[in-house]
């Protein structure tokens, strides 16, 4: 645990949280949700990148959240969301950084970011704490289609 104020403190994100959590990204702008985002994806995502995802926590409720993942070689950072009322207080950089920490302990030495192209203030987040568009890379994506249930 990692501790940014007296009340505020990022730590490991837990199976436990996903109350708090999803509640968060379903009331932060620009954060997109879907079934991936059941709980139990959201246990196995966990399971298969222990201690990598982190929440902030102020007085015990979660005020900050970030899924961060690796296929082994890339780092994948999903779903920063703060609250309204603590932005610009270095939470959100707070989050990032601690996965970054994480990531480089595994020796992952690169991470990416998903931001939608809509998202005009995360796009200036994500500059001003060092990242860098790739204009010569383009997200394609495919849904696959749900194994049928005997």
């Amino acid at each position: 645990m990692v501790r940014l104020s007296k009340k505020t403190e990022i730590g490991e994100m837990k199976p436990e949280d996903y109350d708090s959590v999803f509640s968060l990204w379903k009331n932060s702008e620009n954060v997109g949700l879907n079934e991936a985002d059941s709980p139990e994806n959201f246990q196995r995502y966990l399971k298969r990148n222990p201690g990598l995802s982190l929440v902030a926590r102020e007085n015990g409720s979660v005020v900050g959240a970030i899924l961060c993942g690796h296929d082994g070689r890339r780092g994948y950072l999903h779903h920063l969301a703060v609250a309204p009322q603590y932005r610009k207080k270095g939470i959100g950089q707070g989050l990032v950084q601690g996965c970054l920490h994480r990531l480089k302990n595994l020796g992952i030495l690169k991470s990416h970011v998903f931001v939608f192209a809509r998202n005009h203030e995360g796009g200036k987040f994500w500059s001003a704490i060092g990242w860098r568009g790739r204009p010569e890379l383009r997200m394609m994506s495919i849904d696959i289609p749900a194994a049928k249930r005997e």
